[in-house]
């Protein structure tokens, strides 16, 4: 099943649609639930009524379908109670580590690294990402990630799988110019972790197929800049994955329904594969050719990101973003 957010002017968060396995046509929802963010809170009671609208949907039998226009949908969940964003890729950890000069964690490859990110107000997928000064190094991260039910304190990595309902693609906007600034003060990530993009759409646990496996998403994250190519890293490298992440996020509390928890960089040791950020590829730079040539975003530039299935085609559809100066 696919589900998206319908912008409107009525409410921030969107109007509840259930979109074909093509992503060419839409129905709206909002009989079942009036928005995602409802759809989370009583996904039990909500599940078996939207699985027959997508089931009526793919088969042409949905009343007031409607073509799907990228751009009219906003993030697939456009606000929630949190966002928990992982680094679950260990490769990207050393590279922006190298990158500026700080050790790596003792329990890298055994405790998880999460930052809380802003979840209030996560950008449309095809909304500029505003940036004031370019001095704090605007960045983009390739990400994949989950939407939970609510997920029981102290549940363990292998329980916290069986509470994910969705899968979606994130930009985790990062200014990188900030972040050591910020570190250095040893409170974490606020400033230089600006609002996010989610896909268009979100899909369940089916829709992957093979491809989900191991608490994975074992797929490519296809990303181009300046509609140039520019990473296709596998996201089934995660060295930890969304069971261990949910369980890191869940050790002290209970997880909301809406919780988004995040994968972190999708990040490749083959270089032959590209990076899912500028960091990365400036790190690699210095590391192959002992400089740096890639500047962090200036205004105009766009990146693009989406995963496909097996035929090439989109699964979450697209994020497609333009830095824009304010």
């Amino acid at each position: 099943m696919k589900l998206g957010s319908l912008k409107s002017s009525e409410s921030k968060d969107g109007q509840l649609c259930v979109v074909s396995r093509d992503l060419k046509t839409a129905v709206k929802a909002t009989h079942v639930a009036a928005s995602l963010r409802e759809v989370m809170e009583k996904w039990s009671e909500k599940e078996s009524a939207l699985q027959k609208l997508y089931t009526d949907l793919n088969e042409g039998k949905a009343s007031g379908a409607f073509a799907v226009k990228e751009e009219d949908f906003h993030s697939a969940l456009p606000r929630t109670w949190l966002f928990a964003d992982g680094s679950a890729f260990i490769y990207h950890i050393k590279l922006v580590r190298m990158a500026r000069k700080a050790a790596l964690p003792e329990t890298l490859a055994t405790v998880p690294l999460m930052y809380q990110g802003e979840c209030g107000q996560f950008l449309a997928p095809t909304e500029d990402i505003p940036q004031r000064d370019f001095s704090h190094g605007t960045d983009f991260e390739g990400e994949v990630g989950v939407i939970t039910d609510n997920v029981p304190m102290g549940v363990t990595p292998e329980e916290a799988l069986k509470y994910i309902r969705l899968y979606v693609l994130i930009n985790d906007v990062s200014l990188r110019g900030l972040i050591p600034e910020e570190l250095a003060q040893g409170f974490g990530f606020f400033q230089s972790k600006p609002a996010s993009a989610l896909s268009p759409f979100a899909v369940t646990a089916d829709e992957l197929g093979a491809a989900l496996k191991d608490g994975r998403i074992h797929l490519p994250l296809h990303v181009k800049y300046n509609g140039e190519f520019f990473g296709k890293a596998n996201a089934g490298a995660m060295h930890f994955h969304f069971g261990q992440l949910i369980a890191h996020a869940a050790k002290t509390r209970n997880l909301a329904a809406g919780t988004v928890i995040g994968s972190g960089t999708v990040s490749n040791e083959e270089h032959g594969n590209g990076s899912s950020c500028l960091a990365e590829k400036r790190m690699i730079e210095q590391i192959e050719a002992g400089a740096i040539k890639t500047p962090f975003m200036k205004s105009g530039d766009t990146v693009e990101m989406q995963m496909l299935n097996e035929k090439g085609e989109s699964i979450f559809g697209r994020i497609f973003q333009k830095v824009k100066a304010v």
